[in-house]
């Protein structure tokens, strides 16, 4: 046994409303900069539909993930070393930017400059790419959003076209489901295996997948390799980039970006053990329905007194220990069994895990004139679902709907108590065992999914402490890849990403990531004394006046702020452009020193 911690998120898709917030600010986060125009690293599809880019899980096409050879052998789909060496300049198996979309912006120094007398001047489209002006704009990350299974957009969907004609019929009386996604964080990334370079990287610490831009070369094999079409290239620098799980928030104890500002409060977070030993066995399992539960093979009961031993022995703190035992991710994947993975047919062993969504079976049932929250009729409705089961194994379990179904009936089971309870009735064990839980089980699975507190949803160990600076000179040194001499430019980190002399302020520090992490516990205002009297606005809560937020003299009592601080307070251990990963852009003044006089 080789114990390993690996963290991991697990998703409640009955809960996602499709506002995009979780991809607008992710976005605003890592990816907007040139050359990444296109890139989403976490986005939401509209199910039934094509997905983001096109049609990404047709392998067939694209050839991601790995396949089993007649030996047993676990190999790229997209070919071993020499196929890979040979296609090394010339790669076809890559979606080109038809198959994600141009970006575009739009002209308003047009609108703005409009001669006098111009009745109707136009912010006509302009391409990000290149510049040009865009008659046509016909397609985006989520072009079809809230179209899902209408007849039109059918044939469209990998999914769809592997169930049978009957099925398809099903779905004209359309019905969809919002299906959020970022990168797997696999325990067998194919993208790892396919990088010629050996950019890519899985840390052992906590198995988070990240690429060493020092490294890349832009051969883009890992995009090919990834099933999941998660790996992007970045056109301007020429390097991949990725969904890098916010891995800076992560080893401060934070939630990743995507997580902190979901609106339906729908991602959860946590620790999982497992076995490393057993990763290359279960990713070789023969037969695809059976890799689900091989997965659950891998992972480890940090109950169990052998595997505390064992992860005493492999070096894993005691907290991290802690951590797994809490996990909301372990209950719901594990002990409740109502999450599951992400197509386990492509062999990579992916992390991030979904609860499927029930809602449809409840409105159904209502709207025939029965009582929706019945546990008989719900049970009843499962495999009668407007979503049919058959699609949510293809998702889910590479086609098997046993586990599905018995998810599904667990959270029907677990809606039909809780409404016995909310009407005054007494508990029904028979409701639990149907199912085979306790009552005491569906109370604990409902107060995890419906009730549960921030510090419930998200059980993040911080980091080693020894480890703490060297992770913050490695990590934390500026999360912007768009600067000369920085990774992957052929230049360090050391001077921070705008360069010691460009008057920027330096990167955020380790105490600055826990001022935030409290911030987002604290029922009062944050402590910010770590920021050595500086005023954060990104960490202001809101409630009172921070010392230093307005100049002297306005009347407030207000210690000020020296000049040469930025307008915002983030003094040299809190610039706005390191918070957010976006380097300055053309024409923004990095710092400007407050008016004087008073304050309007």
């Amino acid at each position: 046994m080789r114990v390993m911690s690996q963290i991991a998120m697990v998703m409640n898709l009955d809960k996602c409303i499709g506002c995009h917030t979780c991809s607008v600010t992710c976005k605003q986060t890592w990816t907007s900069r040139p050359g990444v125009e296109y890139v989403w690293f976490n986005n939401v599809e509209t199910r039934p539909g094509q997905g983001y880019p096109r049609r990404y899980e047709d392998q067939e096409r694209w050839r991601g993930g790995w396949k089993l050879t007649r030996r047993g052998r676990l190999v790229p789909r997209s070919g071993g070393r020499l196929r890979r060496l040979a296609s090394i300049f010339a790669n076809p198996l890559l979606p080109n930017i038809r198959d994600y979309y141009e970006p575009w912006t739009y002209d308003y120094q047009s609108v703005a400059e409009a001669p006098a007398g111009d009745d109707f001047p136009v912010a006509a489209p302009r391409s990000l790419l290149s510049g040009k002006p865009m008659n046509t704009i016909a397609w985006s990350a989520n072009w079809d959003d809230s179209l899902g299974g209408m007849p039109q957009h059918g044939a469209d969907d990998v999914i769809l076209n592997r169930i049978q004609e009957k099925i398809k019929l099903e779905f004209e009386q359309t019905f969809m489901f919002y299906l959020p996604r970022i990168c797997e964080h696999c325990l067998n990334p194919s993208c790892v295996a396919s990088c010629p370079s050996g950019a890519l990287y899985k840390r052992v610490e906590d198995g988070i997948v990240l690429v060493d831009q020092d490294r890349c070369r832009g051969w883009r094999m890992c995009v090919t390799g990834c099933p999941y079409k998660k790996m992007y290239f970045n056109h301007k620098t020429g390097k991949a980039e990725k969904c890098t799980f916010c891995f800076p928030r992560i080893e401060v104890g934070l939630p990743t970006v995507c997580s902190e500002t979901c609106v339906g409060r729908l991602r959860n977070i946590g620790v999982l053990l497992y076995d490393a030993d057993r990763v290359p066995q279960a990713a070789a399992t023969p037969r695809e329905q059976d890799l689900y539960p091989a997965q659950l093979g891998v992972f480890l009961d940090p109950h169990d007194p052998r595997v505390g031993v064992e992860a005493e022995r492999a070096g894993i703190p005691h907290e991290w220990m802690e951590a797994a035992r809490r996990s909301p991710v372990y209950h719901l994947i594990a002990e409740y069994g109502v999450a599951l993975p992400l197509h386990p047919e492509y062999r990579t062993l992916p992390m991030v895990w979904y609860v499927p969504p029930l809602s449809p079976v409840v409105e159904a049932i209502t709207a025939a004139g029965h009582d929706g929250e019945d546990h008989e009729n719900l049970f009843g409705a499962i495999e009668k679902l407007r979503i049919p089961v058959s699609y949510l194994a293809e998702l889910f379990t590479a086609g098997d709907p046993a586990p599905v179904e018995l998810a599904l009936r667990r959270l029907a089971a677990m809606r039909a108590h809780r409404r016995r309870l909310n009407l005054g009735d007494a508990a029904d064990p028979a409701i639990a065992e149907s199912v085979g839980f306790t009552v005491e089980q569906l109370d604990d699975m409902y107060r995890l999914l419906a009730l549960s507190k921030y510090e419930d949803r998200y059980v993040i160990p911080t980091a080693v402490a020894g480890d703490v600076r060297a992770l913050e000179e490695s990590a934390l040194t500026g999360c912007s890849l768009n600067y000369e001499g920085g990774p992957g430019m052929g230049g360090g980190t050391a001077s921070g990403p705008f360069g010691e002399a460009s008057g920027r302020p330096a990167p955020l520090s380790v105490e600055t990531f826990h001022i935030l992490r409290d911030r987002s516990t604290a029922d009062t205002s944050a402590d910010t004394s770590g920021l050595r009297g500086r005023v954060n606005l990104l960490n202001w809560d809101g409630r009172g006046l921070p010392e230093g937020m307005f100049p002297p003299g306005a009347g407030n009592g207000s210690t000020g702020s020296r000049d040469g601080e930025t307008a915002s307070g983030a003094g040299p251990d809190a610039g706005p452009g390191e918070i957010t990963g976006r380097p300055p852009q053309e024409g923004e003044t990095t710092r400007q020193p407050f008016r004087k006089g008073p304050n309007p």
